[in-house]
């Protein structure tokens, strides 16, 4: 009797055998299981992450509402800034590097990301522009989608692998979440780990993340400011080259930004020692200038400014102080993402370009608003999809031309130091070839 239940599991087990060997004989077996499994996991994820992206966006229009109503406000900006950095003094050391801290965890796992980074970049970037900081939204989103995306690491025991494939869907799910761009938001994440190179193998999880976390944030009822490009310009070759030309200006302003922010945060770590006080003092020196500039275009996101850069002439030096005051506020330790404003500062240089490139200024604006961000942050590819699926296919050729170029002429530079240089801009850089952007100045100091 024991002989014969002994042989019937022998031979159950042999059957069971046989038909995996069977099923797995086809590939799509696999990444059918595979596909069914991202499904579910990405269904939760994007619920998730799109509804607090929808709570986020619905914080930041009433936070930047009420300041524009009460501008007394900005006189407290030092309050508002010892705040955040207490914030994260007591709670948030773990955390206080935000996006880079993601991409530190994607190229060498450590441990699990506190989900404590999720609600404190949430609360310290709504305070900030409550008070009447200048910075932008992408730094939180992605943040808050990779905190939630590694709970699933814990609760499901991802492996390694999947577990850097849920952080990048994460990233991917903020991103999408927050700017309405779900094709983009897929690409981003995909591209903005390496320098250079794109991680294809979780490019599945990626785009149904931010598809998913884009419809169920607009199920909350958040719409997205739209951008519209008029008039495009004719595919001649000159205009071509206009259009490199204006790549390059967007690509050496988008190194100006990235080496400003990490200029002003050096000096503020290195002057300033107890971390509470950095923001606070920012909040002096940013309130005073808001108050003897009298205006508040330069604070906040600056929306109204990068609308109007389509279509009216704006001023000279907008583009540059929307780029001292971002990167200020964020060196000095204010919360917020850096994106918005590239976007500001890139359409209105764009919109001053066409004083010497005849271009349209639309489209000069647009070029602008793309470009400077994929120099920044070494994204060309989802940067030239972003324009497409903002501005439309029309002006895809020019937009495409802008990003690539922007990036090349931006060397490697970036605002995020952690990420790292997969395949160079150059042959002559191939030696800082597996180093992190933060690297790359010592290195060619020794040389």
């Amino acid at each position: 009797m024991v002989h014969t239940t002994v042989e019937s599991r022998i031979k159950g087990t042999m059957t069971k055998l046989r038909l995996q060997k069977f099923l797995f004989s086809f590939e799509q077996i696999p990444s059918l299981l595979y596909l069914l499994k991202w499904i579910l996991i990405c269904v939760i994820l994007g619920g998730i992450v799109g509804s607090v992206s929808a709570f986020f966006l619905l914080s930041l229009e009433w936070a930047t509402s009420w300041r524009e109503s009460h501008l007394w406000i900005i006189a407290l900006l030092p309050i508002g800034g010892f705040i955040i950095g207490l914030s994260y003094h007591l709670y948030g050391n773990s955390v206080v590097k935000g996006n880079n801290l993601l991409l530190e965890e994607l190229h060498s796992p450590k441990k699990i990301i506190p989900f404590r980074m999720a609600p404190l970049v949430l609360f310290g970037t709504v305070l900030t522009h409550f008070f009447g900081g200048s910075a932008g939204r992408e730094g939180t989103a992605v943040q808050i989608g990779g905190a939630i995306a590694d709970r699933f690491t814990k609760i499901l025991n991802l492996s390694k692998r999947d577990r850097q494939i849920v952080l990048i869907a994460g990233i991917s799910a903020g991103f999408a979440s927050v700017f309405g761009t779900p094709i983009a938001g897929a690409i981003f994440a995909l591209e903005v780990l390496i320098l250079g190179r794109i991680r294809l193998d979780a490019i599945v999880p990626s785009f149904m993340a931010a598809v998913l976390a884009d419809y169920f944030c607009r199920l909350w009822g958040i719409s997205h400011t739209q951008y519209t490009i008029s008039n495009v310009a004719d595919m001649t070759a000159i205009n071509l080259l206009w259009c490199l030309l204006a790549g390059i200006i967007f690509g050496l302003v988008a190194m100006l930004f990235s080496k400003s922010t990490h200029f002003w945060t050096h000096l503020f770590g290195k002057i300033i020692k107890y971390s509470p006080l950095r923001p606070a003092i920012g909040g002096v020196v940013l309130a005073l200038a808001i108050y003897f500039m009298g205006t508040t275009k330069y604070i906040g996101l600056g929306i109204p400014t990068i609308v109007d850069a389509f279509q009216v002439n704006l001023n000279s030096y907008d583009f540059i102080f929307k780029l001292l005051f971002t990167s200020f506020t964020l060196g000095a330790g204010f919360k917020g993402g850096e994106v918005t404003p590239l976007f500001f500062i890139g359409a209105a240089l764009g919109n001053v370009l066409i004083w010497f490139i005849p271009l349209p200024m639309g489209l000069l604006a647009g070029m602008g608003f793309v470009a400077v961000f994929a120099g920044a942050t070494n994204t060309p590819i989802a940067c030239t999809i972003m324009g497409i699926e903002l501005f439309g296919i029309e002006s895809g050729v020019f937009i495409g031309l802008a990003c690539c170029t922007a990036y090349l002429f931006s060397g490697h530079s970036g605002v995020y130091s952690s990420q790292i240089i997969g395949s160079p801009k150059h042959n002559l850089f191939l030696r800082e070839k597996g180093l992190p952007l933060s690297s790359v100045k010592n290195k060619r100091s020794k040389k």
